[in-house]
């Protein structure tokens, strides 16, 4: 299998929706080569939440559904890398192919880390990538297959999000002494930003309401609009 069937994977305890703009900061040996390789080809991502009870070499594995994410902006500080990435497909995971090598933490790896927290440059680490390795990737990739999900919101649900997310809304601007004239000029605004694109609307929303970890992963995960405006709306029924 050649590199460009798959889609490289960037494994955190962190979700990203379709639309939703997110920063990173790379540092780590196998993610600088898979950014790389990205910028290098102009190629995305795929952000998708670890899954600590699944092992690939070494590695947290990924779970069953992540979005894919676009550069959208790059700059290098010093041996670190920030990126702003958007959220753009949500796919499913079909087969993972686990990295070349485990973690420096692994016994095989003890030589090339003289110092503690300090990496070795890329080629030396790539030096101890077995010559019949199949996959000579330090990161995690997979085939995957992407989800065309209907997630176009209708008038009543569009009423009913408005409406809660004014209730929030003017309740933090309330809480802040921000007066009224202002306050409701800025809700109007917030909203009309959050709602202007209808193909996103639902996951601007959650993106903007959602905190929880595993509430916004299944939200990801849902492939019907109405189970995912069910999720929005029961978090935003607690909020308020």
């Amino acid at each position: 299998m050649s590199d460009g069937d798959v889609l490289p994977l960037f494994v955190l305890p962190m979700v990203i929706l379709p639309g939703e703009v997110q920063q990173l900061r790379i540092f780590e040996p196998r993610y600088r080569q898979m950014l790389d390789d990205c910028l290098l080809d102009g190629k995305p991502f795929g952000l998708v939440c670890d899954d600590d009870e699944e092992t690939f070499n070494g590695w947290n594995g990924p779970r069953a559904f992540g979005c894919e994410a676009e550069i959208i902006h790059h700059e290098t500080m010093g041996s670190n890398h920030f990126v702003e990435i958007v959220g753009t497909r949500k796919f499913e995971i079909k087969k993972v192919l686990e990295p070349a090598l485990p973690p420096f933490s692994d016994e095989s790896m003890a030589e090339l880390m003289p110092e503690v927290g300090i990496y070795p440059d890329l080629d030396t680490i790539l030096e101890k990538i077995p010559e019949d390795n199949e996959y000579h990737k330090l990161y995690l990739a997979a085939e995957v297959n992407f989800l065309e999900d209907g997630n176009s919101v209708t008038e009543q649900q569009l009423e009913e999000l408005t409406s809660a997310l004014k209730s929030i809304i003017k309740n933090i601007g309330n809480n802040i002494n921000i007066e009224q004239d202002i306050l409701d000029e800025w809700v109007d605004s917030r909203i009309a930003m959050i709602t202007k694109n209808e193909n996103d609307t639902l996951y601007s929303i959650a993106a903007m309401t959602v905190s929880n970890l595993e509430k916004k992963y299944e939200i990801l995960s849902r492939y019907d609009s109405q189970e995912i405006f069910d999720e929005i709306m029961t978090n935003l029924t607690n909020i308020v």
